[in-house]
């Protein structure tokens, strides 16, 4: 399993804007940061693994760190699944419910401190679809269709694409078609007697690598010059 880290580099302005209190007093200065935490995303099913938050800064006298999480100072004196390497944060025997939140270090020495931004860590996954068949959608040729994916409950990235009729026969985009990543909606416009057959929504976190299927919704062509809706438990449709 992959512990995704997005670390980011400071340029000197924004240093010194992060800055507490930094007092240059001769051959000795404030702590500047050399790289700030980033937002984790971890894979739920990485319970065992570590995971850690990166934090480091130069100053003279080299810095120390502290680090809190939702705003209350970590004692890591305290803490037997928390330990510093350096000024990162090692988390080891992740738990969901003590490790989900935003963190924060400090870079402090005799001089001054700065205080980094703030880093979430949260855990990616994603559930299985309810099962329930999906009612038939019916449309007359030439309308448009919008096939609602659904998505189950999930955090992480997510990627979407349909499956028409079996696996691995998947919906080509063209300029009737289109998936939509943001919602995993189907779009058919001007539908044709070749899009008649069933649709399979497929969800994949790009996080866990998850993946999971929708049951089937059949697509349908009316020939009285209505168009029928019959949406299933939780379904829609739209016209346009």
């Amino acid at each position: 399993m992959r512990i995704i880290n997005h670390l980011r580099e400071i340029p000197f302005q924004a240093q010194v804007q992060s800055c507490v209190y930094c007092l240059d007093s001769g051959s000795y200065h404030g702590p500047r940061w050399r790289m700030e935490p980033g937002d984790l995303f971890i894979p739920v099913d990485s319970i065992e693994e570590e995971a850690t938050l990166t934090c480091d800064a130069k100053g003279t006298p080299p810095p120390q760190y502290r680090w809190s999480l939702n705003g209350t100072h970590i004692n890591l004196g305290l803490d037997r699944r928390r330990r510093l390497s350096g000024g990162n944060l090692i988390i080891s025997s992740l738990d969901r419910q003590q490790d989900v939140g935003l963190y924060q270090c400090m870079a402090y020495n005799t001089v001054g401190a700065i205080l980094s931004r703030r880093a979430s860590l949260q855990f990616a996954y994603l559930d299985h679809f309810k099962v329930h068949t999906r009612s038939a959608v019916s449309v007359r040729e030439g309308q448009g269709v919008v096939l609602l994916c659904g998505t189950p409950t999930s955090s992480g990235d997510l990627t979407y694409a349909w499956v028409f009729n079996e696996y691995p026969y998947f919906v080509q985009q063209d300029n009737r078609r289109f998936v939509s990543q943001q919602t995993g909606n189907l779009y058919i416009a001007k539908v044709e007697p070749s899009d008649v057959g069933n649709y399979t929504c497929v969800v994949m976190n790009s996080i866990t690598k998850g993946k999971v299927h929708s049951s089937p919704t059949s697509l349908i062509l009316r020939t009285d010059g209505k168009t029928q809706l019959l949406p299933g438990p939780g379904d829609h449709l739209e016209e346009s």
